[in-house]
């Protein structure tokens, strides 16, 4: 059977990654990206590069956008230039993006107006994940929609799991991401204790690893807080984001999240937003 046809939108860490796995499974694709720098190999490798999210989605039986934010998918989904400007009816939208539920439902009613099908289906995972299709969807809308984007989501993750009708997968990505970010910041605060306090720093955090602690994603942020390597995974300055849509959808304070806010804030005031979520740690590292 022929393939579904692809519009891809957002080259960053998650999407190039995210695109050039459907590349591998050969799907045809056409490609958007803000900076077009970022758009150059995907040419080289056989994708169409659009110059605006409309024509990326010419002729798509599927559109998927991977952006930082509820602003830049906006962008590329809405307006003259947007992709449902372009999209045919019957087309499947997806959004990848770490946005919020009422994102979403907007996007949903603007999609049925074009007659086409939304699932919010933010992801698990990083840049590795993302490169290497071991990503994990969290799906909202229908379920019929769903297993007509199965095969796509399949070349880019190992489960698609419907939680709910739209926006179901975006709260549940921001609670992730909420917890997550509490675990880095208390890591951060930590490791720098040890640090500080003249502990054995290897024989403490080895202690903290292998015990209750010892989380995946503590095991892999403090290695690179020890590098230090900041090279991104996760930008820190979009944990702050997530961070606060978290504390925003919330329906009491999420005094947990705030207080990682905080922390991730600081990180931004001090230079290192653009860097990996690691980067953290490094206020506390200063006298």
């Amino acid at each position: 059977m022929e393939k579904p046809r692809i519009a891809f939108l957002g080259l960053g860490i998650m999407g190039s990654g995210m695109a050039n796995r459907l590349l591998a499974a050969g799907f045809p694709l056409a490609v958007h990206n803000r900076n077009p720098e970022k758009s150059a190999p995907y040419a080289a490798a056989g994708a169409v590069v659009a110059t605006t999210s409309r024509m990326a989605a010419h002729d798509a039986d599927i559109i998927i956008s991977m952006v930082a934010d509820d602003s830049a998918a906006r962008a590329v989904w809405l307006g003259e230039t947007g992709a449902l400007a372009g999209a045919k009816p019957g087309a499947i939208c997806i959004e990848s993006s770490t946005v919020t539920p009422g994102w979403v439902r907007e996007l949903a009613a603007a999609a049925a107006e074009h007659q086409c099908e939304l699932l919010d289906a933010p992801v698990t995972g990083s840049r590795v994940q993302a490169a290497s299709g071991e990503l994990n969807f969290l799906v909202g809308g229908s379920a019929t929609t769903l297993e007509k984007a199965r095969p796509v989501l399949a070349a880019m993750g190992k489960t698609a799991t419907l939680l709910g009708p739209a926006g179901s997968g975006a709260l549940l990505k921001l609670i992730n991401n909420f917890v997550c970010g509490v675990q880095v910041a208390s890591l951060a605060e930590a490791l720098a204790m040890i640090e500080r306090s003249g502990l054995d720093r290897d024989a403490g955090l080895a202690i903290l690893a292998n015990g209750a602690p010892g989380s995946p994603l503590f095991k892999g942020v403090s290695a690179r807080m020890i590098a230090p390597d900041y090279t991104p995974n996760f930008l820190l300055r979009l944990m702050a984001k997530d961070l606060t849509y978290a504390i925003q959808e919330a329906p009491f304070d999420l005094l947990t999240a705030t207080a990682a806010l905080a922390a991730f804030q600081r990180g931004i005031d001090t230079g290192h937003g653009e860097k990996d979520i690691a980067a953290v740690i490094e206020p506390l590292r200063e006298p």
